[in-house]
């Protein structure tokens, strides 16, 4: 494997991370997904029907088969839909633990409400 792609490929990451933590509660970074989500199926498509040129863009690349490019691909998409469902998950849990705070808190008894009930 040459440089080149181990450079993209590691930008590509890094991007990736980046655009994930700094912009996750914007209304871009969720058209950004769904567009970034249209691209990966069109490029999907195009790769099952003209397999010889995801092996020639792969060449382009420095990298010797397509098969491979596909791969890389595979797993940078991979570690988005990863950082992707753990920040979501991570910001439901933050969302209930609040409301199970705030029902806790409008529930609870006060020192001189239950002095009335004695």
């Amino acid at each position: 494997m040459t440089i080149l792609i181990q450079i993209l490929l590691l930008i590509g990451v890094l991007a990736l991370a980046y655009y994930f933590i700094s912009n996750r509660r914007k209304a871009r970074a969720k058209a950004g997904v769904k567009i970034g989500f249209a691209l990966f199926i069109l490029v999907s498509i195009w790769a099952v029907l003209r397999p010889d040129d995801l092996t020639v863009v792969a060449n382009w690349l420095g990298v010797s088969r397509g098969t491979d490019l596909l791969l890389y691909g595979l797993v940078v998409a991979f570690m988005f839909v990863t950082i992707s469902s753990y920040m979501r998950f991570r910001e439901q849990e933050l969302r209930y633990a609040r409301l199970a705070r705030a029902v806790a808190l409008q529930n609870s008894i006060t020192p001189q409400e239950e002095l009335k009930d004695v």
